[in-house]
């Protein structure tokens, strides 16, 4: 686990969100949530940049760098991995509020996990290759959830 001045934790807002999707999340995505959540789920030093868009702007580049024609909740573009991860998490707002309702779970944890999430498919963590990678990375965000005194996102 790193402590926060070790990495660089970048937040940006889609200039497509509207006032009342942003006003909402100043609330749940703080600079300092940002960077426990990032800095607890990354084994060395990293700089890493979450960007929160809206549902036209995930659906477009989950459509153009996973073939995926649909928003999905996050998505990891990792450039680097040693001996610096270098990564962007784009987490898309209203899938990620629909969720959460969905799940009956709060917002701000639901945030939290696909952050942690995210953050490990940046070091390579993989759950779509095989189980076995996906039963791993499963269960050491259970971990990381518990340590930040966060429920089982499962």
């Amino acid at each position: 686990m790193n402590t926060p001045h070790e990495s660089q934790i970048r937040l940006q807002w889609s200039e497509r969100l509207t006032p009342q999707q942003r006003e909402r999340l100043h609330g749940v995505l703080t600079a300092a949530r940002l960077k426990r959540w990032v800095t607890t789920a990354l084994k060395g030093h990293g700089e890493i940049t979450v960007r929160i868009v809206g549902a036209a702007e995930g659906r477009a580049l989950n459509r153009e760098f996973r073939g995926k024609d649909y928003a999905t909740n996050v998505l990891t573009f990792a450039y680097t991995q040693t001996p610096l991860t270098l990564a962007d998490l784009v987490l898309c707002a209203p899938v990620v509020a629909r969720e959460a309702r969905e799940q009956r779970k709060p917002l701000v944890d639901h945030y939290a996990h696909l952050v942690v999430h995210g953050t490990l498919h940046a070091q390579g963590y993989d759950h779509e290759a095989d189980e076995e990678e996906a039963n791993e990375m499963e269960s050491l965000e259970v971990l990381l959830m518990g340590s930040l005194g966060l429920p089982n996102p499962y």
